[in-house]
């Protein structure tokens, strides 16, 4: 239980330590299909999907891996996808200052899977908007089409 919930112990200024970059670029970064493992809090199961990640620099990048390691403190916790999903735009959003922030959850939860409903085949998908993304709809349908490439 102590790995599954070690994100209580971490934060994001302790992962993101040196790897913030001043870098003159302005255009979308995406890191997509980042596993993901939580505990749901209302029934101490577990959800597992991937998450998509898209920011807008606004003069600074951050090493590609931290985004990875921002999802993995949040969902180290007891969760919600909707919590969790809204920590990770803005972890990234107060680290950062960009332009804007995208994230997109797609996970299978335990709980409806394993009891209660018993559906098999039923996924939820959460999405936060920050910015950019949530103003500019181009901006919203470029991220939301390139995270849909396979």
């Amino acid at each position: 239980m102590q790995f599954l919930t070690k994100g209580y112990k971490e934060t994001t200024q302790d992962i993101l330590n040196d790897a913030i970059f001043d870098e003159n670029h302005e255009e979308m970064v995406i890191v997509k299909d980042i596993d993901l493992f939580s505990l749901c809090e209302h029934h101490l199961v577990p959800f597992f999907g991937k998450v998509h990640i898209a920011y807008l620099p606004n003069k600074k990048v951050v090493g590609l891996s931290k985004l990875a390691r921002i999802v993995e403190i949040y969902s180290r916790r007891l969760q919600v996808q909707e919590r969790l999903t809204k920590q990770i735009a803005s972890a990234i959003s107060e680290a950062l200052e960009p332009a804007g922030v995208a994230v997109v959850i797609e996970a299978v939860h335990m709980c409806m899977v394993m009891r209660g409903v018993q559906k098999m085949n039923a996924s939820t998908v959460t999405t936060v908007m920050l910015g950019r993304f949530h103003d500019d709809p181009k901006t919203r349908e470029e991220f939301l089409a390139l995270t849909s490439m396979k």
